[in-house]
C-alpha cells in the first residue's frame, strides 16, 4: 500500500535481526512527508519477508493498529470518508483517490531516487460482500461497550446451569467467545435503528439520557444556562445491541409491567448457531446486566439444512430448494414432519424429497382413518373410562396409546424432537392404522351391540389423543380432522395434553397381540416370498414349545383367520401337521404353512436361482468400480457414494434371495 505511507508513524523490525539492530530506538525520515518517526522493536516483524522492516500506518491497518497502540504510535488518518487523501497529507497528494494516490507515491519516490525495486506481491484484502469494493480500514470516533464487565456473570449464568444449551456441545462455542471477548463496537453508520442516545453541546461535551428532554436538563445544569443547542449523535446501535435487549425491552421495561412481571424470564430460546455469539451470548449479557436474571431457561440450537448431497445450501451453487415449492408438491405439514422428524441434536438435515413424500403419505394415511372413523359414526366419547374395557385389543391400542403419549412427552420435554416424531409415526401408521382398525372391523361389522360401542368408544378416543400429540408437528391436517370428529368450530390448539394412565395387565395383553401380529405378519411374508397365490385360503398348524395356545387361538382366531387370510388354524395338539409344508419359526413358536398344491418347489427354487446369479453379476461390477482407485480418487464423493450404496442394496437383496430359498429347501 504505496499510499498510506503518507499516514505512516514508524517503523518495527524484528527484535532479533541483527542487521538492525544498531537502529533500534533511533529515528528515520519518513520520505515524501520528511516526517521523523520511530524505529521500534517487535516480534510482529518477519525477519525473512521482505528487507524484514515494516513501516506501521495504524490508522489504516487493522494489525498495525494493534501494534501502534502497544508502542504509543502517532494514529494519522490520511483518508477522507470517501476515500481520497486528506488535508493530513502533503498539499500535492489532497484529493486523490487511493488509486491515483499509489500511483503518485511510487513517482514520486522515483523521482527522489528513492526506489530500490517493484515486486509482485499477494496478500489477501477484505472486500464488499454486496458491492465487491475494497474494504478500506478508516479511523473513526465509535462508541464501544466494554464486554469483559458483562461477560462474567453471564458466563456463570450457563457454568451453573441456570441456563442450558441443547446440544450441550454448543456451550463450547458459547465459553470460546465469551472468555476471550473483546470490547464491542455499537455505533453504525446507517439510515435506519435505534438512534444513539447521546447529545452534543457546542463544545462537543456529550450528555447521555434516555431522552432529549433529559439531555437538555443536563446541558442546562451542566452550563449554567438555559439557552442551549444539542445536537444528537447521528449513528444508530448496532442491531445485535437492540437486538440483545429483546427479552425484557418488549415488555415494557424499564418499567415494571404486569408484562414484565409475568413473561420474563422465557424458557426457551429456538435459534442458529451461527448467532450464537452475536445474539444468544448478548441477550444473556444484557439481562444479566439490567434484570439480575436469565433471560431464558433453555437455548435450543436448530439444525442446518444441507442439500440432498449433504452440501451447504448457496446461489452460487445454485443448490437452494425452495420451501415454497416444497410445500406447494407436498403440503406445509409434511415438509414440517420432515424437518423435525430429521431434526436429531447435533445433526444437520439432508432434504430428501422422498424422505417429505412419505410423510405426506403419512397424512394421507391419518386422514383415511378418519374417514374410516366418520364411516362408522365414531365420536369422541364425553367420558372415557379406561378401566372398564373388555375387549383386549381395546385394552391393547390403549395401553400402547399410553407408551406413545410418555414418549414423546418425554421427547418434547427433552429437546429430542426426533424422537418424538418417530414415536408418534410408528403408533399412528403401524399401531393404530395397520392394527388396530384391522383388529376393529370384526366388533364394528359384527352384532354384539356392546362391543362395537366400546370399540367406537376407543376408537374415538384414540385418534383424539393421537390428533393432539400430533399437533404441534403436523398443525394443519390434525386441526381439520379434529373439527369433524368433534363436530366444532374450535381449535385443537386448547386441548389439555394427554396423560398416561395404567391399563390392567397391559404387559401379558401386549404379549399376546404382538403374538397375533407376528404370526400374521409371517404368513404374509411366507406367502409373498414363495410366490403362493394372494387369492388362496392357507391351512396352518402351530405349536408353541412354552405352553398351550388354545386361549390364545380362541381369543383372536376370527381376527387371524380374516387378516392371514386363512382357511382354518388349528393347534398341533389337535391336527395332523400336514405332509407338505413350509415353516415358520420365531420365539418359542412354529408354524407348518400347508402348500401342498400351491407351489412347486424345483420351479420356484430354480427361479431363485435365475435372480440370485443376475444379483451376483451386480454385485461383482459394482464391486470392481469401487476397487478401481482411478475411480475413488477422481470421481466427485456423491458418485462414489452412490455406487457404494447400490452395491449395498444388491447385496440386502441377495441375502434375502438366499432366505427365500432355503426356506424352498426346508420344505417337504
Amino acid at each position: 500500500r504505496p499510499e498510506t505511507m503518507l499516514g505512516d508513524s514508524g517503523v518495527v523490525v524484528h527484535p532479533d535481526d541483527e542487521r538492525y539492530q544498531k537502529l533500534i530506538g533511533k529515528h528515520a525520515i519518513l520520505p515524501i512527508v520528511g516526517r521523523k518517526i520511530p524505529i521500534l522493536a517487535d516480534t510482529y516483524a518477519d525477519m525473512e519477508s521482505g528487507s524484514g522492516a515494516v513501516k506501521m500506518t495504524p490508522a489504516h491497518d487493522f494489525n498495525d493498529f494493534e501494534i501502534g497502540r502497544r508502542h504509543d504510535l502517532e494514529v494519522i488518518n490520511i483518508f477522507d470518508s470517501y476515500a481520497r487523501i486528506n488535508e493530513n497529507a502533503p498539499e500535492d497528494f489532497q484529493g486523490l483517490s487511493r488509486e491515483d494516490a499509489r500511483d503518485a507515491v511510487v513517482t514520486k519516490l522515483e523521482e527522489l531516487s528513492l526506489l530500490e525495486k517493484v515486486e509482485d506481491h499477494q496478500m489477501t484484502i477484505p472486500v464488499g460482500e454486496r458491492s465487491g469494493v475494497l474494504v478500506e480500514p478508516y479511523l473513526t470516533d465509535q462508541w464501544y461497550v466494554d464486554t469483559k464487565k458483562l461477560a462474567k456473570p453471564a458466563i456463570d449464568a450457563v457454568r451453573n446451569e441456570s441456563i442450558q444449551f441443547h446440544p450441550k456441545q454448543w456451550e463450547n462455542t458459547y465459553f470460546s467467545w465469551m472468555e476471550d471477548i473483546q470490547p464491542w463496537c455499537i455505533s453504525r453508520q446507517l439510515w435506519w435503528g435505534h438512534q444513539i442516545p447521546i447529545w452534543y453541546g457546542e463544545d462537543g461535551h456529550c450528555f447521555c439520557a434516555e431522552t432529549e428532554a433529559q439531555a437538555y436538563e443536563q446541558a442546562r445544569t451542566h452550563y449554567g444556562k438555559d439557552d442551549i443547542e444539542l445536537t444528537q449523535d447521528q449513528d444508530i446501535l448496532d442491531t445485535w445491541f437492540s437486538s440483545g435487549l429483546w427479552s425484557f425491552s418488549t415488555l415494557g421495561w424499564p418499567e415494571n409491567t404486569e408484562e414484565l412481571a409475568k413473561y420474563y424470564p422465557t424458557d426457551v430460546l429456538c435459534t442458529g448457531f451461527d448467532i450464537i455469539p452475536f445474539w444468544v451470548a448478548r441477550m444473556i449479557m444484557m439481562s444479566t446486566y439490567f434484570m439480575d436474571d436469565v433471560p431464558f431457561k433453555d437455548v435450543y440450537i436448530t439444525s442446518l439444512i444441507r442439500d440432498n448431497e449433504g452440501q451447504k445450501m448457496s446461489k452460487s451453487k445454485g443448490n437452494i430448494v425452495n420451501p415454497i415449492d416444497v410445500i406447494d408438491e407436498y403440503g406445509a405439514d409434511a415438509l414440517r414432519f420432515f424437518l423435525v422428524s430429521m431434526s436429531a441434536q447435533g445433526r444437520d438435515i439432508n432434504i430428501d424429497m422422498s424422505r417429505i413424500e412419505g410423510y405426506r403419505n403419512f397424512g394421507t394415511k391419518l386422514w383415511n382413518a378418519a374417514r374410516y372413523a366418520e364411516h362408522h359414526k365414531i365420536k369422541v366419547p364425553e367420558s372415557f373410562d379406561i378401566s372398564t374395557l373388555k375387549a383386549p385389543i381395546n385394552r391393547w391400542i390403549v395401553a400402547s396409546l399410553n407408551e406413545t403419549i410418555e414418549t414423546v412427552t418425554q421427547g418434547f420435554e427433552n429437546y429430542r424432537f426426533n424422537d418424538a416424531c418417530q414415536s408418534l409415526y410408528q403408533f399412528i401408521w403401524n399401531t393404530f392404522c395397520d392394527w388396530y382398525i384391522e383388529f376393529s372391523k370384526p366388533a364394528l361389522y359384527g352384532d354384539d351391540e356392546t362391543l362395537k360401542q366400546e370399540t367406537k368408544d376407543t376408537l374415538g378416543w384414540v385418534l383424539h389423543n393421537a390428533l393432539v400429540l400430533l399437533h404441534p408437528i403436523k398443525p394443519f391436517i390434525t386441526d381439520e380432522i379434529y373439527r369433524a370428529l368433534h363436530d366444532t368450530s374450535a381449535t385443537i390448539a386448547n386441548e389439555a395434553w394427554p396423560e398416561a394412565q395404567d391399563v390392567k395387565d397391559s404387559l401379558k395383553i401386549n404379549t399376546e397381540i404382538q403374538w397375533v401380529i407376528d404370526l400374521i405378519q409371517n404368513v404374509r411374508n411366507l406367502r409373498s416370498s414363495l410366490n403362493l397365490p394372494a387369492g388362496d385360503k392357507l391351512t396352518v398348524v402351530v405349536e408353541d414349545k412354552s405352553g398351550d395356545l388354545s386361549e390364545r387361538l380362541s381369543i383372536y382366531n376370527d381376527q387371524i383367520l380374516q387378516m392371514a387370510r386363512l382357511e382354518s388354524l388349528d393347534l398341533l395338539s389337535d391336527a395332523n401337521k400336514p405332509e407338505k409344508t413350509a415353516q415358520i419359526v420365531w420365539g418359542t413358536t412354529t408354524a407348518y404353512v400347508d402348500v401342498e398344491g400351491l407351489i412347486d418347489v424345483d420351479l420356484e427354487m430354480k427361479r431363485i436361482e435365475d435372480k440370485i446369479s443376475e444379483v451376483d453379476k451386480d454385485i461383482q461390477k459394482f464391486s470392481q468400480k469401487l476397487a478401481n482407485e482411478n475411480f475413488r480418487d477422481r470421481a466427485p464423493q456423491d458418485v462414489v457414494e452412490k455406487e457404494q450404496k447400490k452395491l449395498e442394496e444388491a447385496e440386502s437383496v441377495k441375502t434375502k434371495l438366499n432366505e427365500i430359498y432355503e426356506r424352498l429347501q426346508t420344505i417337504a
